[in-house]
């Protein structure tokens, strides 16, 4: 436990002579640096429950218990075994004695009387080291905050945020219901367009949110992966074009969370039907024929630049292929959510490009049941996922 209030940087000085840790504090006490003294090497067990220090300084011969066997305590204990340790002793220079002090963990072994000015550089390495090391964890602090209140505000905004689109797209039935004519039904084919794409970023947003959050939540069961490739293809193909061509070899059963694979599958599609080569085929391959995973392989014509696969699921990425191309499609998260999605679900997912070929293919290995996948009883929670059975 901290009890210290202010940013004072504490150094610990443990001598069993008054005159000595007096001296010691007249020498390295400065505005910002506090001394600790410690007249025993239990009084500085004690001490090292309420403060933090940069750096210790301890006298190797002491009653009861000397320099060694305080160190080895220190170094026992989580909270204080990374404090650097300092021997100070009066004893004439001995190599054995200095080996040992090292193996206790110190970091310098110094012989009375210590030059001042030697001591002071010193120590002020270690006050340096534990300064720059505390502003790091104050800044991390804030990150955390920061991105804490992001991610609220994201939530927020998203939910808040489907209700008036709620009420867009039930005008958009009601008005073509009520308007006939050529003119009206394409606006209306506008308007309920840009309610549906905005429905997509919003829920895109939630996920975003869930996942860097740490509360996305898989309710596993087990489906056939081929009908909800076959059933994403008819959504986004309702004319039967025949660009979309579905094969599935052996049994593609497999153990996940319907709503989120359903995302997998219609965001490789979409992706591949807006940014592969205008009108060719998209080949969706499922193969079950691994005893322990189901493949799905989903291929289109048309390359992304090499410059462009090391950030591809990255978020806020939204064009493969045109850098100049305007942000109309949506917010750049889809090949992130899914590569998201994947991992939750304890699978892999890796992008091939042929360019002799011409051709692009995302292959996503999912395993038939997740290794680390709760009981159904205790619904265990793993790698912040909450899974429920």
């Amino acid at each position: 436990m901290n009890t210290d209030t202010d940013l004072d940087v504490n150094v610990l000085v443990v001598d069993d002579l008054v005159q000595n840790l007096l001296a010691m504090e007249a020498l390295l006490a400065r505005p910002g640096v506090r001394v600790i003294k410690a007249a025993s090497g239990v009084e500085a067990l004690e001490l090292l429950l309420l403060h933090e220090v940069a750096v210790a300084l301890l006298d190797v011969h002491m009653p009861d218990m000397d320099g060694f066997e305080l160190a080895e305590l220190i170094r026992g204990r989580d909270s204080t075994r990374h404090i650097p340790l300092m021997f100070v002793t009066a004893a004439a220079a001995d190599q054995q004695r200095q080996f040992q002090g090292y193996e206790y963990g110190a970091v310098d072994f110094l012989h009375k009387p210590v030059e001042s000015h030697v001591l002071i550089s010193k120590v002020n390495v270690f006050i340096d080291l534990y300064s720059q090391q505390r502003q790091i964890r104050l800044q991390n602090a804030r990150l955390s905050e920061t991105l804490q209140l992001n991610e609220m505000f994201v939530a927020v905004l998203a939910h808040d945020l489907r209700v008036p689109l709620t009420a867009m797209s039930l005008g958009v039935r009601l008005l073509r219901d009520a308007v006939n004519g050529p003119q009206a039904n394409t606006l209306l084919d506008r308007v309920e367009g840009s309610t549906s794409r905005m429905a997509r970023m919003i829920e895109q947003l939630l996920d975003l949110s869930r996942i860097r959050g740490g509360q996305l939540s898989l309710a596993l069961r087990s489906h056939d992966l081929a009908a909800l490739a076959q059933q994403a293809v008819q959504e986004l193909d309702p004319g039967d074009s025949g660009r979309l061509v579905l094969t599935a070899l052996g049994d593609t059963h497999a153990r996940i969370d319907l709503d989120r694979w359903q995302q997998v599958l219609t965001n490789l599609l979409g992706n591949a039907m807006t940014h592969g080569v205008p009108g060719s085929p998209i080949k969706i391959t499922l193969d079950g024929r691994t005893p322990h995973m189901v493949t799905l392989e989903v291929s289109n014509r048309g390359t992304i630049p090499a410059d462009k696969l090391p950030e591809l699921f990255q978020p806020f990425k939204p064009c493969l292929n045109a850098p100049a191309k305007p942000r109309t499609k949506g917010l750049g998260l889809g090949l992130y959510i899914v590569h998201q999605f994947v991992r939750a679900h304890e699978g892999t997912i890796d992008v091939n490009v042929n360019e002799e070929e011409d051709t692009t293919s995302f292959v996503v290995r999912q395993p038939r049941s997740p290794v680390n996948e709760p009981s159904e009883a205790l619904g265990t929670t793993t790698a912040q996922l909450v899974r429920q059975p």
